[in-house]
């Protein structure tokens, strides 16, 4: 399995993560509430935790093909999400 993880700087934190799961939510298996959650992929997994200034996000999939999607995934509709605000997301690879 691999993992990759990012910390993001928002104060909207709570707001993306239960934006995220609800989407999500309709398709996948998804768990939240205000300060965590998870999405199940077929890909792989993506966890979320917010506080007041930060979304952190956890992906685990199978290999780096599927984590790269899972990747460009989650990313994307955050971004969609976030349109208002300019986000860094910086990815560590474990």
């Amino acid at each position: 399995m691999m993992n990759s993880q990012a910390d993001i700087a928002t104060p909207r934190a709570s707001r993306y993560l239960q934006q995220l799961c609800k989407h999500f939510a309709h398709k996948l298996p998804v768990e939240f509430d205000t300060a965590q959650g998870s999405i199940h992929f077929d890909i792989g997994d993506c966890k979320l935790g917010a506080d007041d200034e930060t979304l952190r996000l956890d992906l685990t999939s199978p290999d780096g093909p599927q984590l790269a999607r899972l990747k460009e995934v989650v990313v994307r509709h955050l971004e969609r999400f976030a349109f208002r605000e300019e986000m860094t997301i910086a990815w560590v690879d474990r």
